[in-house]
């Protein structure tokens, strides 16, 4: 592969059959919208899902939340359902965060950190609009 080629697909997860950059961007709340978290929390959290990414052979590119919900933005391989990734990195994070924060169990009689929802949205290079051209750009053979 030349130089070239390899700077056009830094960043891509290649394998033998498939060449794909999937990023989803992830939004979790808090149960009931508690405003729960403070600086030091987000902090916590941030290493949460460093680590439970890492398991799941994903990488966290951003993450960054308020008192009562944090972003992620993800990359992901194709083998992976988001809802397994979501539900992974929800139990992993509640579970670290109450170990390392006592105080949030007596929140909630469940001891439930995140809300059961979450927001799922793709996050790619270019707009709808964009790629729209570009497949209708294609030269249709006679």
């Amino acid at each position: 592969m030349s130089a070239h080629n390899k700077d056009l697909l830094k960043g891509y997860l290649r394998k033998r059959h498939s060449v794909t950059k999937l990023v989803i961007h992830l939004v979790f709340t808090t149960k009931y919208r508690r405003k729960l978290f403070d600086g030091y929390m987000i902090k916590q959290l941030r290493e949460s899902f460093e680590s439970a990414c890492e398991k799941l052979e994903c990488q966290l590119l951003e993450m960054d939340g308020e008192k009562d919900h944090v972003h992620l933005l993800v990359t992901y391989p194709p083998k992976l359902a988001i809802s397994v990734m979501v539900n992974n990195l929800k139990s992993t994070s509640s579970r670290r965060l109450r170990m390392l924060n006592t105080h949030l169990t007596a929140q909630s009689k469940a001891g439930l950190m995140w809300s059961r929802s979450y927001f799922a949205c793709s996050a790619g290079g270019a707009t709808i609009e964009t790629l729209k051209d570009y497949v209708n750009s294609q030269s249709t053979p006679d």
